[in-house]
């Protein structure tokens, strides 16, 4: 029989100012436990949707770049309203944690971390999530590789981002649709269409786990972090439900890099327009 260890969970609530809620799930989606003031429905509607974005942000690692360690350590979701937090629990168990913008980032992880490690007695071992070949399929171009062709929709501003920022990999814009709409020079297409596929689906997740993070009449998604061992993937709004996904190595500035990424946003409109539409009045 499963252990019910929602008990344990009341620590993070109980001692970070402004963490509201927190869940631990198992990798195939099924609540472990959860804090006090949740609706059974949302527990398992977010367990799902927590369980189905660690699968996807694993199945990016080779978009972060090559590393001998392509650990998976944690996703962060950003809303206009809250924050949510992802990471490892275990062999197969996995800690979601919600909290308020104004939260203490630092204190809400080592919460998290300490809690996990609480936990170890009650899960059957230490959180630690390899990436290396999720996502991968045989013959498929690697981030690392340096295929010959692009993707053939090289966009100018995205080259300029990466070319700035000394770390920074590659940058894709993806249309309200799903589809690539372009790329930095030098992506092959296969690489695109497949971290395209992916990050549609982190997306969805996202935008899912909205009311996890607070119930807000105007709550907006804003953008989605993944970490892992050897680099940075960052999902942002690109506005009119577009969205723009750029990897970067770990040692990487990383405030340079966002700041340049949500930047650079607003000069994209015009390759967000649907192919075939350019001509119309």
């Amino acid at each position: 029989m499963t252990t019910d260890l929602s008990w344990m969970l009341e620590d993070i609530v109980a001692n970070v100012p402004r963490a509201r809620h927190a869940v631990l799930l198992s990798a195939d989606g099924l609540p472990r436990g959860s804090t006090e003031g949740m609706a059974q429905k949302d527990v398992r509607m977010i367990s799902a949707a927590m369980a189905g974005m660690q699968s996807l942000s694993r199945a990016t690692s080779h978009f972060a770049g090559p590393g001998e360690d392509r650990q998976w350590n944690q996703t962060i979701i950003e809303f206009s309203h809250g924050w949510i937090f992802l990471i490892g629990a275990g062999q197969g168990a996995y800690l979601a944690a919600a909290a308020a913008p104004d939260v203490d980032m630092q204190q809400i992880s080592f919460r998290m971390h300490r809690l996990v490690a609480r936990l170890g007695n009650n899960l059957t071992s230490p959180p630690r999530v390899h990436a290396e070949g999720a996502g991968e399929r045989p013959g498929q171009p690697r981030a690392d590789q340096g295929p010959g062709r692009g993707t053939g929709i090289a966009i100018a501003d995205l080259d300029e981002v990466i070319g700035q920022v000394r770390g920074a990999r590659h940058a894709l814009l993806l249309g309200a649709d799903g589809l690539p709409r372009g790329a930095t020079s030098g992506m092959s297409q296969d690489l695109a269409d497949t971290i395209s596929a992916a990050m549609t689906g982190i997306h969805a997740y996202s935008r899912a786990t909205a009311q996890f993070a607070g119930v807000h009449p105007d709550a907006l998604w804003r953008q989605t972090v993944i970490e892992f061992q050897h680099g940075w993937i960052f999902l942002i709004s690109a506005g009119h439900g577009a969205f723009l996904a750029a990897a970067a190595q770990h040692d990487a500035d990383i405030e340079e890099f966002t700041t340049r990424l949500h930047q650079v946003v607003p000069l994209l409109g015009a390759d967000l327009v649907p192919r075939g539409e350019a001509s119309r009045t």
